[in-house]
C-alpha cells in the first residue's frame, strides 16, 4: 500500500513538473484560451480538463507534495514571475536613478490599473504590503473615544481581532464578538447577528468577505446597508475574495477594505491595497506620520518609507493573467473544484464539511472535519501518508482541516484527497 501511495504522488507530481523548465507560458494565455472557445455544444470552461491542464502549464510546483494550501498564498504564474524577475533587475539597474526619477511616474499607472480593476477611483487606493498593514492602518486610524464600540466576528482574522483588542487595551475602546453559524439558515440570520449587537456606542463593523478559516461568503452588502442605516461604517476583509469571486468594491457599500494581492490575484508576496471611501479621507489618520499631503488625499497612507517597488511594479503582470482567464470562468473552476472533493465525502461516516454547500455562500476554499480527530492529526496524516498538504485551523469558533485549491489543481490531485479522507472515516 505504501508503495502504491509513492508511485501514485510521483505520477501526480509528474503531472505538475510538466512545464517546470519553462520560463515563460508558450503559448501565451490569450491563445490557448481562443483555442478552447467553446463551442454550441461546449458553453462554458468549467469542466474543461484540457483547456485547465494548459492553464496548470502556467504555473510551477514542487514535485514532493499536492499543494491544497492556496489560502496562505498563491504562486504566481510563470509570466507574471517573469515579470517580476525583470523588475528586480530594471531597478537595481537604475538603483536611485529609478527611485527619484521614475518610481512616482509608473506606480501611479499601476495603482491606475488596480483601481480600474477593482472598481473604484485612484483616488481611492493605496498598494501596501498585505491585508493586515491595510486594515490596522484602518482600524487605528479610526476617530473612536473611550467607550465607543466595534462589533466583529469570533471568525474574523487573528490579526484583525489582535489589532482591535490592542486599541482596546491602549484606548479604551469596546469589542464586541459574536458568532455566526457555520451553515447559516439566511442572510437575513446573518444580517441579524450584527444588528443584535448594535447600541448606541457602536461606531463600525468589521465584516469578513469570506472567512479566511471556512471560505464561508458573507453577504457585505447587506450588512453594510444595515449598518449604515444605523450610522454605523463598515470596514470590509476582501482577503480571500479579492480576485477569487467575482466583484468590484462599490458592489459591498463598504467604507473601508482591505486585501492581499499575494493571494488569489497571484502576484509577488509582500503586495496588498487598501481602499478608503473618498469621504472617510480626510478624518481617518495614517499609520505613518506625513505632513506633506492634504488630510483628504489618499496618499498620505502611503508613507511607510521606502517602498518594494519591483514587487509592485509586478501587479500589472498579474492582472493581464487573471483578466486573460476572467474573474467569472476563475471563480466558477475554483467552486467546482470544491464540490468535486466536498461531494465525494460530504456523507462519509465521521466526516463533518464545516464550509456551507450553496454556492452563493462559498467558492474554491473548503473545510472539514474527522470527528474523534484534531484537525492537527488529520493534516498531518494527510502529509504524512499521502503527501498533500494542507492548514490545521484550531480556532474556538472553528476546528478542521482547510483545503484550498488553485487552477493549478488537477482533478486527480482531488481523487488523492478524496481517498485519504475515506481511510480516516474508516478508521
Amino acid at each position: 500500500m505504501q508503495q502504491s501511495r509513492r508511485h501514485f504522488v510521483k505520477n501526480i507530481s509528474g503531472l505538475a513538473l510538466g512545464a517546470a523548465g519553462m520560463v515563460t507560458f508558450n503559448p501565451g494565455l490569450a491563445e490557448v484560451i481562443e483555442d478552447f472557445q467553446p463551442s454550441s455544444e461546449r458553453t462554458d470552461f468549467t469542466t474543461n480538463e484540457d483547456f485547465w491542464y494548459q492553464v496548470r502549464k502556467a504555473f510551477r510546483q514542487s514535485p514532493h507534495f499536492i499543494n491544497l494550501e492556496s489560502g496562505y498564498f498563491s504562486p504566481q504564474p510563470l509570466e507574471v514571475m517573469g515579470s517580476q524577475i525583470d523588475n528586480i533587475k530594471m531597478v537595481n539597474e537604475e538603483a536611485s536613478f529609478y527611485m527619484r526619477r521614475r518610481q512616482t511616474k509608473e506606480m501611479l499607472e499601476v495603482k491606475k490599473n488596480l483601481a480600474s480593476f477593482s472598481g473604484v477611483s485612484h483616488e481611492e487606493i493605496v498598494v501596501t504590503r498585505n491585508t493586515t498593514e491595510a486594515l490596522d492602518t484602518v482600524i487605528l486610524g479610526m476617530e473612536m473615544r473611550p467607550g465607543d464600540e466595534a462589533i466583529m466576528t469570533d471568525q474574523d482574522y487573528g490579526s484583525m481581532l489582535q489589532c482591535f483588542a490592542m486599541r482596546a487595551k491602549r484606548f479604551g475602546t469596546v469589542n464586541k464578538i459574536i458568532k455566526i453559524p457555520l451553515h447559516p439558515e439566511s442572510d437575513e440570520k446573518i444580517v441579524q447577528a450584527y444588528e443584535n449587537a448594535i447600541t448606541p456606542r457602536t461606531k463600525v463593523m468589521l465584516v469578513t468577505h469570506m472567512i479566511n478559516l471556512t471560505g464561508q461568503i458573507l453577504p457585505v452588502r447587506k450588512i453594510a446597508d444595515m449598518a449604515h442605516a444605523n450610522g454605523i461604517e463598515v470596514i470590509a476583509d476582501a482577503t480571500h475574495s479579492f480576485a477569487h469571486i467575482e466583484f468590484s468594491i462599490p458592489d459591498l457599500h463598504c467604507d473601508y477594505l482591505g486585501t492581499s494581492l499575494h493571494k488569489w490575484l497571484c502576484c509577488p508576496l509582500g503586495s496588498g491595497m487598501l481602499y478608503v471611501s473618498k469621504d472617510k479621507i480626510a478624518k481617518t489618520w495614517p499609520l505613518f506620520g506625513d505632513v506633506q499631503v492634504a488630510p483628504d488625499d489618499i496618499r498620505k497612507f502611503e508613507h511607510i518609507g521606502t517602498h518594494p517597488v519591483s514587487t509592485n511594479l509586478t501587479i500589472d503582470a498579474a492582472i493581464k493573467f487573471h483578466n486573460a482567464i476572467g474573474s467569472k470562468r476563475k471563480e466558477d473552476r475554483l467552486r467546482y473544484l470544491k464540490n468535486y472533493w466536498v461531494n465525494q465525502v460530504k456523507n462519509l461516516p465521521k466526516v463533518v464539511i464545516n464550509t456551507p454547500f450553496e454556492d452563493h455562500r462559498s467558492c474554491g476554499i473548503g473545510n472539514f472535519s474527522i470527528s474523534g480527530m484534531t484537525p492537527d492529526k488529520i493534516a498531518d496524516y494527510l502529509y504524512d501518508e499521502h503527501r498533500i498538504f494542507t492548514v490545521a485551523i484550531n480556532r474556538e469558533s472553528v476546528k478542521g482541516v482547510r483545503v484550498t485549491p488553485h487552477l493549478f489543481t488537477s482533478l486527480p490531485e482531488l481523487d488523492r484527497l478524496v481517498l485519504a479522507i475515506k481511510e480516516l472515516s474508516k478508521a
